[in-house]
C-alpha cells in the first residue's frame, strides 16, 4: 500500500518529505466500511485543551476481537496540509522500538516497526510551543487490504492550546434541539479522589464532596462555564460547599430551569461501593430545557470543584442521548488564591475567570508534575437516560438501529405486537417496590414511536414482573464478580472419613452498592485410607475454634483435638492435632472517624495580652465503627492589645534635716520612678514631698554689744546670700555675672548630676579674694531606673 512504501525499513529509494509523501499520505483515502469505532486514538487523560510544551501519552488501539497489522500516526497544526516542515506540530518520541519507528519518508510521522497482528501501540508527543493554536492528531490502520484513515471520528483527535478555551467554547454553539416530548435521566457520581490515587498532601481529615447542586436548563441561564466568572451561588458552593445559595439562583430562574438536580454530601470522598453507594439524582429534559449543568466542591480546598456544564442531551437526530461517561477534574472558580488543599482563607481581588487546574500550576500544589502533562481525574460522573415521555416527534424514529433493535426484541420475545407498530427499546428494570427479600413489583416502559396503521391498535407500553429487594435473588447475586475456587484443603482426618474446604472472595461488587450473596465458601466430604491400618490412632472430635486473632480484617484461629486410642502397634500417632487457618473479621475501616467541621474559634481567654483559645468538632461516625484517633479540640495562642501597665514608684525616702536653724522652715522627702507608665496606665504621682519645720524661735533681745554686732553680721550675710540670689551682680565687695543655664544630664537614667556656674564679673578695691571668687552649683538628675 502506498501508506507505508517506507514504514518497513526498505532500502530503496529515500523520498524526502520535499518529493511531497507527507502530503501524499494525508491525502490516501483506503476502503471504508460500517464498523471503523472499533479503532481508538487515545490521549491520556483525554484532554481537551493542551498545556504548550506538556508530554503526553498516545495510544492507537483496537478493541477485541479487531486488530490492525500497521498504522501511521500525524500531529498537524489546524487547517495545515502537510506539505512544509512548519506544518506539524510537537514532537513523537518513541517508547518501544520493536513496535514503532518514525517513518523513513516521512520523518514527521510514526509508524510500525515491522508489520504484524497488533491490538496496541504507545507513543509520547510533546505539545508544541505557546501561540502554536489547535492541533489535530491522525491515524490511519491497515487491516489486512483495508485502510481506515479519519478525518473525524475515532482515529482523529483535536486539541487546542489551554488559555484559548474562551475560543473553543464560543466555536461551539448550542444548536436548537427538535426532539419531542420528555426524556428522564439518571445523573451517578463516582468519586474517585483518595489518598491512594492522588497522594500528594491529600488531606486525611475531614475530606468530602460537597452536596451536588444543578439543573436541567435553558441555552439563556449559565449555572456556571470555564471563561466565565462565579456567581455568589457558585463561590459559596466551592469555597464553602453550601449549595443554599446555589439552589435559590437556580429557582429564581422559572420556566429556564426545568430540574433543580440534588445530591447529598459523601464524607469521607472515597468509600468503596459496597460500603457506600454511589450518589444519584433524577431529572428531566424536553425540546427547550433540554442542558443540563451541575457542580460539587472537593473538601477541604480553596475553591475547587468538578461538574458539568451545559452538557446537551439532545441528539442533532431529533432524539435523546442515551448515554454520557466523563472523567473529571478539578476546576477553580477564582474566588481565592490558595494553591493548597487547607491554603487558609485568601480572597480573590479582583475575582478571576472560572478555568481548569493544571498540572503546573504552582510547585506546591497536590496536582503539580513538572513534567506536565493532565491532571489525573479525580471523578467520573454516569449521565444515563431511564425513560421517555409524551410522543417521540412521531415521524422516525431515532435512527434506524432503534427500529432493527426493537424488531429483534419482538423477534426474540415471541411479542404478538402488530408489524404496524414501532417501539423503542424497552427502559432499564425499575427498583423493586420492595427492599426487603418480601416479594414486590418492578416496572418497565417504552415509547411508541410511530403507528403505520391507525386501525391497528398498539399493545401496552408498560410491562410488569415481582421481584424482591437488592442481594435476594439469584440474579442480583451474578452481578458480583467472583474469584475462582483456591485449591481444597487437606482432608480433616489422616485416616477414615473427614471434611475438606475451599475458598474464594469477591473481586468486584455489584455497581448498586447491594452486598454479594454468592457463597465464599464450600465443604465437602473426603476419605483417607479407607481401611484404617491397626498402625492408626483414634482422636477426638476436632474442637471449637479460638477466636480471631484479629479485630478487623484478616487473622488467623486455631482449633485442637486429642489422642483418645494411640496405634495399637506402639507407634506415634500421626493425625494432625492441632489446625490453623485464616480468618475474615468485619473490614478494616482506615477511615473510621467521620468528623464534622470544626467550630470558629471561641473568644480570646483574656481581654489583653496574651491568652489561648479553642475550637472543637464533633465524631459523626458510629462508635462501633472503630476507635477514634483524631483530635476533636484543637488549642492555640491569642494576642489582644497591651494590657495597660501603670507607673511604679519606690518607697518614700526618710525627710531631710530643716533647712533652718531657728525660726521657720522646710523639710523635703523624694522616691524614684521604677517604670514609666505604658499602653495608656496611671501616670506617675508626685516625687518629692516638702513639708513645714520650726526648730526654735531665733533670739529678738538686744544682749551684748559683741551680740548685736555678730547678728548684725548674721542679718547682712543672710541678706547678702539672698541678694546674691536675686540680683548676682550685687555680691559685696564684687560684681558678678547671672548664673549660666543648667549642663546636660551626665546619665540618662539611674541618676546623673547636673552643674551651673557664676563668675566673677568686676572685682572692686581693697577687697579681699577670698570674698570675691567664682561659683558652682550642682544637682541630681534622671534618677529613674534604667
Amino acid at each position: 500500500a502506498l501508506l507505508h512504501a517506507g514504514g518497513s525499513g526498505s532500502h530503496g529509494h529515500k523520498a524526502s518529505k520535499s518529493d511531497g509523501y507527507c502530503s501524499r499520505i494525508l491525502r490516501a483515502q483506503g476502503t471504508r466500511r460500517e464498523g471503523y469505532n472499533e479503532f481508538r486514538l487515545r490521549v491520556e487523560g483525554e484532554p481537551e485543551n493542551y498545556q504548550p510544551g506538556s508530554t503526553y501519552r498516545v495510544t492507537l488501539s483496537a478493541s477485541s476481537p479487531s486488530y490492525f497489522r500497521g498504522f501511521t500516526l500525524i500531529a498537524l497544526r489546524e487547517g495545515k496540509d502537510g506539505e512544509r516542515d512548519e506544518d506539524y506540530a510537537g514532537n513523537f518520541q518513541i517508547i518501544d522500538e520493536e513496535d514503532t519507528q518514525f517513518m523513513t519518508n516521512c520523518p514527521p510521522a510514526v509508524t510500525e516497526s515491522t508489520p504484524r497482528r497488533r491490538t496496541r501501540i504507545q507513543v509520547f508527543w510533546t505539545a508544541p510551543p505557546t501561540g502554536s493554536g489547535c492541533v489535530i492528531l491522525k491515524a490511519s490502520i491497515v487491516q489486512k487490504r483495508i485502510i481506515y484513515f479519519q478525518d473525524e471520528g475515532s482515529l482523529t483527535k483535536r486539541m487546542c492550546e489551554k488559555g484559548r478555551i474562551l475560543i473553543i467554547a464560543t466555536e461551539k454553539p448550542i444548536l436548537e434541539c427538535c426532539a419531542c416530548g420528555t426524556a428522564k435521566y439518571r445523573l451517578t457520581f463516582y468519586g474517585n479522589w483518595s489518598e491512594k490515587v492522588h497522594p500528594k498532601d491529600y488531606p486525611r481529615r475531614a475530606n468530602h464532596w460537597s452536596a451536588i447542586i444543578g439543573a436541567s436548563h435553558s441555552k439563556n441561564y449559565v449555572l456556571w462555564e470555564y471563561g466565565g466568572y462565579s456567581s455568589e451561588g457558585v463561590k459559596q458552593v466551592a469555597e464553602l460547599g453550601s449549595p443554599v445559595k446555589m439552589e435559590e439562583e437556580i429557582r429564581q430562574k422559572g420556566d429556564e430551569v426545568l430540574t433543580v438536580i440534588k445530591a447529598k454530601a459523601q464524607w469521607p470522598a472515597w468509600q468503596p461501593l459496597n460500603v457506600r453507594a454511589a450518589p444519584s439524582a433524577e431529572f428531566s429534559v424536553d425540546r427547550t430545557r433540554h442542558l443540563m449543568s451541575f457542580l460539587t466542591m472537593l473538601g477541604p480546598s480553596p475553591d475547587w470543584n468538578v461538574g458539568l456544564s451545559a452538557e446537551d442531551l439532545c441528539t442533532k437526530e431529533c432524539g435523546w442521548v442515551q448515554k454520557v461517561v466523563q472523567d473529571m477534574i478539578p476546576w477553580d472558580a477564582g474566588t481565592d488564591s490558595g494553591v493548597t488543599y487547607e491554603s487558609p482563607n485568601k480572597p480573590t481581588m479582583p475575582q478571576e475567570k472560572i478555568r481548569p487546574l493544571t498540572s503546573l500550576d504552582h510547585p506546591q500544589s497536590p496536582f503539580y508534575d513538572p513534567e506536565g502533562g493532565p491532571i489525573t481525574p479525580v471523578a467520573r460522573v454516569m449521565v444515563e437516560r431511564i425513560a421517555r415521555k409524551g410522543e417521540q416527534c412521531n415521524i422516525v424514529p431515532d435512527n434506524v438501529d432503534d427500529i432493527v433493535a426493537d424488531i429483534a426484541q419482538e423477534e426474540k420475545e415471541e411479542d404478538d405486537t402488530p408489524e404496524t407498530c414501532i417501539y423503542s427499546n424497552w427502559s432499564p428494570w425499575s427498583a423493586c417496590s420492595s427492599s426487603t427479600c418480601e416479594k414486590g413489583k418492578r416496572m418497565r416502559q417504552r415509547m411508541l414511536k410511530a403507528q403505520l396503521d391507525l386501525s391497528v391498535p398498539c399493545p401496552h407500553t408498560q410491562d410488569f414482573e415481582p421481584c424482591m429487594g437488592p442481594g435476594c435473588s439469584d440474579e442480583d447475586a451474578s452481578t458480583c464478580m467472583m474469584s475462582e475456587w483456591i485449591t481444597w484443603s487437606p482432608c480433616s482426618v489422616s485416616c477414615g472419613m473427614g471434611m475438606r474446604s475451599r475458598e474464594r472472595y469477591v473481586k468486584q461488587f455489584p455497581e448498586d452498592g447491594s452486598i454479594c450473596t454468592l457463597p465464599t465458601e464450600e465443604t465437602e466430604k473426603c476419605v483417607v485410607n479407607d481401611d484404617c491400618s491397626p498402625s492408626s490412632c483414634l482422636v477426638t472430635e476436632w474442637g471449637e475454634w479460638d477466636a480471631c486473632s484479629a479485630t478487623c480484617g484478616l487473622g488467623m484461629k486455631r482449633r485442637e483435638r486429642m489422642v483418645k486410642m494411640p496405634p495399637s502397634d506402639g507407634s506415634v500417632c500421626g493425625a494432625e492435632l492441632a489446625e490453623v487457618e485464616k480468618c475474615m473479621m468485619p473490614e478494616c475501616h482506615t477511615i473510621p472517624c467521620m468528623l464534622s467541621p470544626w467550630s470558629d474559634w471561641s473568644d480570646c481567654s483574656v481581654t489583653c495580652g496574651k491568652g489561648m483559645r479553642t475550637r472543637q468538632r464533633m465524631l459523626k461516625s458510629p462508635v462501633e465503627l472503630g476507635e477514634c484517633t483524631e483530635e476533636l479540640e484543637q488549642v492555640e495562642k491569642c494576642m489582644l492589645p497591651e494590657c495597660p501597665m501603670d507607673c511604679m514608684v519606690s518607697e518614700w525616702s526618710e525627710w531631710s534635716e530643716c533647712n533652718k536653724s531657728c525660726g521657720k522652715g522646710h523639710m523635703i522627702r523624694t522616691r524614684m520612678v521604677k517604670l514609666e507608665p505604658q499602653f495608656g496606665g496611671d501616670p506617675c504621682p508626685e516625687t518629692v514631698q516638702r513639708k513645714k519645720c520650726k526648730i526654735r524661735k531665733c533670739n529678738r533681745g538686744l544682749g551684748t554689744s559683741d551680740e548685736r554686732k555678730r547678728r548684725k553680721e548674721a542679718r547682712e550675710k543672710r541678706r547678702s546670700k539672698q541678694n546674691r540670689d536675686e540680683a548676682p551682680d550685687e555680691h559685696p565687695g564684687c560684681k558678678m555675672r547671672p548664673w549660666s543655664a543648667w549642663t546636660d544630664c551626665t546619665k540618662l537614667c539611674g541618676g546623673g548630676i547636673q552643674e551651673r556656674f557664676m563668675t566673677v564679673k568686676k572685682r572692686f578695691k581693697n577687697v579681699q579674694f577670698s570674698s570675691c571668687k567664682d561659683r558652682k552649683e550642682i544637682r541630681a538628675c534622671n534618677v529613674h531606673p534604667c
